[in-house]
């Protein structure tokens, strides 16, 4: 009821008339005999009206309204027969029984029945029938489907769609005639002679059916659901598919398809689309079948082809000069409609081919004065994706213009454009941050102006140039800000970029005046953002002044900002505490920490011994903000919505740890290890993808033991391994001990990936062994039975050979940690050191010897020392874990470089414990 309109609420007479007790009460109508036509329309109309708009009508209401509504069969009012079918359509799924109904639906569905029922009847009987009976209708949808009237056709056809989730194989045995309407050629007549007397059957009585001749249709709208019904029926088999695409899609001129309607068209499009982004080995096929549509008469289909080509990926300069071409054109229509998907489509296609797109700048200026706003943004949101440097000023201008005539969601997608135009333009940041400075005092709602926030902190964080400047824009606009969370954020980024600006002094002001006019959030991180002043800046007089500030600070009314006022005054005077509190850039991994803390909560004995915080990894602030960060709104906005792939993002290496430890605990063989300290990432394939067998191995390390878990796949269907197990052979003086094998009973095609564990004692805990294992994979091979699908008695042994495993330093027994390099270093001065140096004679450059050693220890490189600035001499640093409470281990690799002799590397280890020193240096000497 509450899509009814104000004025009709307040007349009080549509709620009464439309009221469901009313419309309850009235139902009587359906027993009255004679029936009364009129009446019984009207009644049926107010149900469906009420059910459209949200009412919902209890299991029993409906019941009764249902069969109240089946009663109505025996008049043959065609208008009323309508009714009822469109009422027992939507009372189906809340009504019992509604089964019984079906043999008054199946007499309006025999072919010599009248036009206007049977599409009718067809709809209905697809929401009442039950999926054990579609077999038995089977030939009614048949005929159906084939039959030369569209509106019988289309019903059939689109009632066949839905009833394939629920009888799959029923459905696909339609196929041939869902073939075949999509074919079908219209008659050339538009009305026959024996039409005239009853058009579409009304008024005709039913001796006068059977010479009724269907009215041709003249949209072809019957093959845009036949052709939806065929790709449903072989989505599986993308061969049938491609071959569908390529017997409907005509010649490579575009001319010669059966497909008249202009929406099967696109549907065929995207359905090539789709075909190309699964295999991209079809697509110089696809790529001419969609050419050829792009002069199609149209512009539905020019439009859907050329974006279907600007989607493909890795699509070239020469394959989108067709496309654009065509979009170029619709630049200069009329229609509003295309306009705008011209332009919103070439702005998806800057983000990633700007040259090509530059050849529509003109027509794209043309259209920063068009009267539809929408079309004016994305024209501009192009053109400064791809315009050059000389341009930047213009379009600035032109864009301060008609800022203030477009919604919030449109001015954020320009406010992005302008932040990814900085950091193209970087000597063009006075006129860009002037035009943030000056849409941040403009009104908008928080999207807006966190948008622009967050362009000018891009800026702060790349161009050093403007860094003072834009410091100062975001200190006057935290005067009167409105959003708490903007202000906080202003605030955290003052008390980091403000201590190394030239004049440190001049922020205080602002961030004071915050303490005394806002609410306690924005107080509370004032606070922090004037403590980071008082530590950071080495300045006696300042030092002093914000102890006076914070001492202030300690009468607030909030506990918040009292406590952090104590904390931080507290930390001024201890330079350790304002290092652990305030210099210290790293925060926990909260995916690593929640892993941590699931299996200690699980761990029987987790009561007898404190959480071990110092195991957790650290990342730096910066990762762990670009983890959350939002996507950019150029992503979500400028590109089309319709998303190429549903597949959801591969899991994280915490997840995936989760995932092991739940999957481990099921093992009764396992259950005394204890927790699991460590396990690879990432699975390790020992066989190549296109052999028979198919086996990838994880490791698992525990305080005592490691076990090897070998998934083995199975491809062959008509082959079953039984006794699956996998024999590992550990190098000499390797430090283990092999404990049992756990095989795997059978291995089938359905069945794979089955699981084989290995598990070795290691023979010395405190030791971190590093060894290499060959491994065989041994099994019994039994053939199929095609007839039976069982396998036969009588098999075969045999063993085949999988690669090498290596249990390593990286990745097994060192994880990734972020650490304050300087401070931690200086810090483990006086525990575990060592230092080797080493001759990395075929390295070809410092670049390729720093990607090898990050990938050999598996550690965090710091301060971006992973990216070499000179070609001779660098140093990388590295921090990382060592699992099992082993503490932090730092690594710094000074390099030099010279032709021919390759890299020279010294290898310096800080460690809390020697066995990590020693860990490192086998790690690399190895």
């Amino acid at each position: 009821m509450s899509l009814l309109s104000k004025k009709e609420e307040e007349s009080g007479l549509s709620s009464y008339y439309n009221n469901k007790t009313t419309i309850l009460q009235e139902a009587r109508v359906f027993n009255d005999s004679p029936i009364s036509p009129r009446k019984c329309r009207a009644l049926l109309t107010r149900i469906v009206y009420l059910l459209y708009i949200g009412e919902t009508f209890g299991t029993q209401e409906s019941t009764t309204l249902f069969f109240g509504t089946t009663k109505l069969f025996q008049h043959k009012d065609s208008a009323l027969r309508q009714m009822v079918y469109l009422a027992i359509k939507e009372l189906a799924t809340t009504a019992e029984d509604v089964i019984m109904v079906t043999s008054s639906i199946m007499k309006d569905m025999q072919p010599n029945s009248e036009v206007i029922y049977r599409p009718n009847a067809i709809r209905a009987l697809c929401r009442i029938i039950d999926p054990s009976m579609v077999q038995g209708v089977e030939r009614f949808f048949k005929a159906a489907i084939v039959d030369r009237t569209p509106s019988i056709s289309s019903a059939a056809l689109v009632s066949s769609y839905h009833l394939f989730p629920a009888a799959k194989d029923v459905v696909r045995r339609w196929v041939n005639e869902a073939q075949e309407a999509v074919s079908a050629k219209s008659s050339t007549s538009m009305f026959s002679a024996g039409s005239a007397s009853s058009y579409l059957g009304f008024g005709s009585s039913s001796n006068q059916s059977s010479g009724y001749q269907p009215m041709p249709s003249t949209s072809y709208i019957t093959q845009y659901h036949a052709l939806g019904l065929l790709y449903l029926i072989r989505q599986q088999d993308r061969m049938a598919v491609t071959k569908m695409i390529q017997q409907l899609g005509g010649s490579k001129s575009g001319s010669g398809s059966v497909l008249k309607n202009p929406m099967a068209l696109c549907m065929l499009i995207r359905y090539a689309g789709k075909v190309m982004e699964e295999d991209p080995n079809v697509q110089r096929q696809m790529v001419e079948i969609l050419e050829g549509w792009l002069r199609h008469k149209s512009d539905m289909v020019n439009l859907e082809a050329a974006r279907a080509i600007c989607e493909m990926k890795n699509v070239s300069a020469t394959q989108l000069t067709r496309p654009i071409a065509v979009l170029q054109l619709f630049l200069s229509s009329p229609k509003p409609t295309l306009k705008f998907a011209a332009t919103r489509t070439l702005a998806s296609l800057a983000l990633t081919h700007p040259a090509s797109v530059a050849s529509c700048n003109v027509d794209l200026e043309n259209l920063i004065s068009d009267s539809n706003r929408s079309v004016a943004t994305y024209a501009i949101t192009t053109l400064l994706k791809t315009g050059n440097e000389a341009s930047v000023d213009r379009l600035i201008k032109q864009i301060t213009g008609f800022m203030s005539e477009i919604s919030d969601e449109f001015k954020v997608i320009i406010v992005d454009a302008i932040r990814s135009l900085c950091l193209k333009f970087p000597t063009k940041h006075v006129s860009m941050l002037g035009f943030l400075s000056g849409v941040l005092r403009d009104e908008g709602g928080y999207d807006f102006k966190r948008a622009v926030v967050e362009a000018i902190f891009d800026m702060i964080k790349f161009i050093g140039d403007c860094k003072e400047q834009a410091l100062s824009h975001l200190c006057e606009f935290i005067e009167d800000c409105e959003f708490t969370k903007l202000s906080v954020r202003i605030l955290h980024l003052l008390g980091i970029e403000g201590p190394k600006a030239p004049q440190p002094t001049k922020y205080i002001r602002f961030i004071y005046n915050r303490v005394v006019l806002e609410n306690a959030t924005v107080r509370a991180a004032a606070v922090s953002s004037l403590a980071k002043f008082g530590i950071s800046v080495e300045d006696p007089k300042l030092y002093k002044s914000i102890t006076v500030l914070l001492n202030r600070c300690l009468d607030d009314v909030d506990d918040e900002v009292r406590d952090r006022a104590a904390l931080y005054l507290k930390s001024l005077k201890e330079p350790v505490l304002a290092t652990t509190y305030v210099k210290d850039d790293s925060v926990f991994s909260l995916s690593a920490l929640e892993a941590k803390l699931v299996a200690y909560v699980k761990d029987p004995d987790a009561s007898e011994k404190v959480f071990d915080a110092s195991s957790v990894p650290k990342v730096s602030r910066e990762q762990a903000a670009q983890e959350a960060a939002r996507p950019s709104t150029l992503d979500t906005i400028g590109a089309p919505s319709v998303q190429k792939s549903a597949t959801p993002p591969p899991p994280t290496a915490e997840e995936t740890q989760s995932a092991y430890i739940e999957q481990l605990a099921e093992v009764p063989e396992l259950s005394t290890y204890g927790s699991i300290l460590n396990s690879t990432a990432k699975p390790v394939q020992l066989t190549e993808s296109e052999t028979e067998y198919q086996v990838t191995c994880v490791k698992h390390i525990f305080s005592e033991h490691v076990v090897f878990q070998f998934n083995v796949s199975n491809t062959l269907p008509d082959t079953i391994l039984e006794q699956v197990s996998v024999i590992m052979q550990p190098s000499a003086d390797s430090g283990l001990t092999e404990d049992f094998i756990i095989p795997v009973p059978s291995v089938s095609a359905t069945t794979s990936p089955g699981i084989v564990y290995v598990s070795f004692t290691r023979d010395t805990p405190a030791e971190f062994p590093l060894a290499s294992f060959q491994c065989i994979l041994k099994f019994i091979s039994k053939e199929v039975d095609p007839s039976t699908g069982e396998p036969e008695e009588e098999g075969y042994e045999d063993e085949y050979q999988l690669e090498d495993v290596e249990l390593a330093a990286g990745g097994d027994f060192i994880v990734p940690n972020y650490a304050n390099f300087s401070s931690e270093w200086d810090r483990l001065r006086g525990g575990a050191t060592a230092t080797e140096t080493f001759a990395l004679s075929a390295m070809e450059s410092i670049k390729a010897a720093c990607d090898s050693i990050v990938e050999i220890l598996n550690m965090e490189p710091l301060g971006g020392t992973q990216n070499p600035t000179s070609t001779s001499i660098h140093t990388l640093q590295l921090s990382g874990l060592l699992i099992g409470g082993g503490g932090k281990i730092l690594v710094r690799a000074r390099m030099t470089f010279s032709r021919g002799q390759g890299v020279t590397l010294e290898l310096g280890v800080r460690a809390e414990k020697p066995e990590a020193c020693n860990l490192v240096l086998a790690a690399i000497g190895g």
